[in-house]
């Protein structure tokens, strides 16, 4: 398996430090807000790292920090009338209810800085001791120019850093490069008392303490966005280095930026999407999905188109799952062997498991792995085509080539359970537009009930039309958002057509009601929610 290091600047055969074991610590979020989608790409990559890497085998331990004591988080807590501590702690519970909805792993450890001032004191105690930091009115900042490979990750010279190092003049520090290990208390923050006074950690020591008191004083993976690598990252390897005179990590993963229109998202520029505002349009395995699809490394451009295409390319494998289930439902497997036509289909499908590993054993090439999960999809669906529906060996063969698929899309954490509520919500809703489709066409409202069936087919959901109505065919992936806001928009056109058209809009609501979706009027416009939500 090679690894990507950014340290090195090349891949590298992954050989961590205990055979069949692997450490990893990730950078979480800072704890101020909601999760954004910029933050969202880091968690679901180092997640499918992990996940890969116990599919293969490995003890990984696991390691997600969060950062809850922060100039951002203070400066939020003012303005919300808060304690920085709790605002931060708030914003904790609501990260795992995003991770969770996005089918994040718990890590095995998520430390906090509020809860390990005492190691941090110590640290940066033992930097002053040898040379590497100073005091200076209660701030004590680390010397830079002592520790001889700053620069080593980020690729930057000490001399050119000196030379045009873009931060504010502090006549306090040695260099201008110096950064803060400790900051002295100001008045309305929290503060801990330390040998330099009241005060509190900068943002760098953080992690360098935590992950080695977690994962020891070297160790194998350190992850985060790539807007890390400089400063933090570098400053970790220095703090790090500096005090335990040894390697500190021996791959460094970063993952590539989102961007708006070619410009990183981010909260400081204003151009971030809030994760939750976009669970409201696609569900979480389609958020999921659109963030691995491509490589972990390469920029990734936001749009609602592309997550469009990453709900219709979900959706066909999702289908190759409900077709083999409704094939195989009630069957289990039988001692006898796979031979003949099942012998072959079931090789095709075990030569794309190992294309599958290849890819993802080349730098976590997840963008290569779905095609071939995609090849794998159209193998399974071709042959439930034309499977013999009397053979045990044909039926042992769509058994174990569907355990491989699942089992390649559980490393993707793409195959989410949809609730069974979810489920019957989006039938209720196809009944409705079917029921207005037959009206529209009884009424020869032809237009009306095309426009549906395009809008439908559009969600590759396929009406047929029969003597005793409307039959739906769909591919598994339906979102009950776009459903829903279809029809408040017909709703609204209805009650604003030239034969005010109130009867069918009143249906619209109280079949709506019926299925469980309140509509809200508002001078903003229309809302709707769970009825129990």
């Amino acid at each position: 398996m090679r690894v990507y290091n950014t340290l090195s600047g090349k891949k590298e055969e992954l050989k961590t430090l205990n055979p069949h074991k692997v450490g990893i610590y990730v950078c979480g979020p800072t704890t101020y807000n909601y999760i954004h989608l910029g933050n969202a790409r880091p968690l679901v990559v180092f997640d499918t790292v992990r996940r890969y890497l116990e599919y293969k085998g490995y003890e990984v331990n696991y390691v997600l920090n969060f950062t809850d004591v922060d100039d951002k988080i203070i400066n939020r807590a003012r303005q919300e009338g808060q304690e920085a501590i709790e605002l931060a702690a708030h914003y904790i519970d609501e990260y795992f209810q995003d991770a969770d909805a996005l089918n994040i792993k718990r890590a095995q450890v998520h430390p906090r800085v509020s809860q390990h001032i005492p190691e941090i004191i110590e640290a940066v105690e033992g930097l002053i001791d040898k040379g590497f930091a100073y005091e200076t009115e209660g701030d004590v900042y680390f010397r830079v120019k002592a520790f001889k490979d700053y620069g080593k990750l980020s690729g930057r010279s000490l001399d050119e850093m000196l030379a045009g190092a873009r931060v504010e003049i502090d006549e306090r520090k040695e260099e201008a490069v110096d950064f803060a290990l400790w900051k002295a208390a100001k008045e309305g923050e929290p503060f801990w008392e330390s040998p330099w006074g009241q005060g509190r950690p900068g943002w760098h020591i953080e992690c360098s303490v935590m992950s080695i008191k977690y994962l020891g004083e070297t160790f194998d993976i350190h992850g985060g966005g790539s807007d890390l690598i400089f400063p933090h990252h570098e400053n970790e390897i220095a703090q790090a280095e500096a005090l335990s005179g040894k390697t500190f990590v021996n791959y460094w993963m970063h993952n590539g930026f989102i961007t708006v229109n070619n410009e990183k998202m981010s909260k400081s520029l204003g151009n971030f999407f809030i994760l939750r505002d976009i669970l409201e349009k696609y569900s979480a395995d389609v958020v999921r999905f659109y963030l691995i699809a491509t490589h972990y490394r390469s920029p990734l451009d936001f749009d609602d188109g592309k997550l469009e295409e990453a709900r219709k390319a979900l959706g066909r494998l999702q289908n190759t799952l409900l077709l083999a289930d409704e094939y195989t439902r009630g069957y289990i497997e039988e001692s006898q062997e796979v031979e003949g036509k099942g012998l072959l289909f079931l090789n095709s499908v075990i030569e794309l498991e190992n294309k599958f590993v290849q890819a993802m054993d080349d730098d976590f090439n997840t963008a290569k792995a779905i095609g071939f999960l995609f090849e794998m999809s159209h193998n399974i669906n071709a042959f439930l085509a034309e499977v013999d529906r009397d053979s045990v060996s044909e039926r042992n063969a769509v058994l174990r080539a569907m355990k491989v698929f699942s089992s390649l899309g559980d490393i993707l954490g793409i195959f989410m359970e949809k609730t069974k509520n979810e489920e019957e919500m989006a039938e209720k809703i196809l009944e409705i537009f079917a029921g207005v489709r037959q009206l529209a066409r009884k009424e020869k409202e032809f237009q009306l009930a095309d426009e549906i069936r395009e809008f439908l087919n559009d969600l590759e959901v396929t009406i047929e039309d029969t003597a005793n109505g409307s039959r739906f065919r769909y591919s598994g992936n339906i979102e009950l958002p776009i459903l829903v806001e279809k029809l408040i928009e017909l709703r609204s056109r209805f009650k604003k057509e030239k034969k005010k058209n109130y009867d069918r809009a009143d249906f619209l609501r109280d079949t709506l009601q019926a299925g469980g979706i309140i509509l809200e009027d508002t001078r903003e416009g229309v809302r709707w929610k769970l009825a129990d939500a």
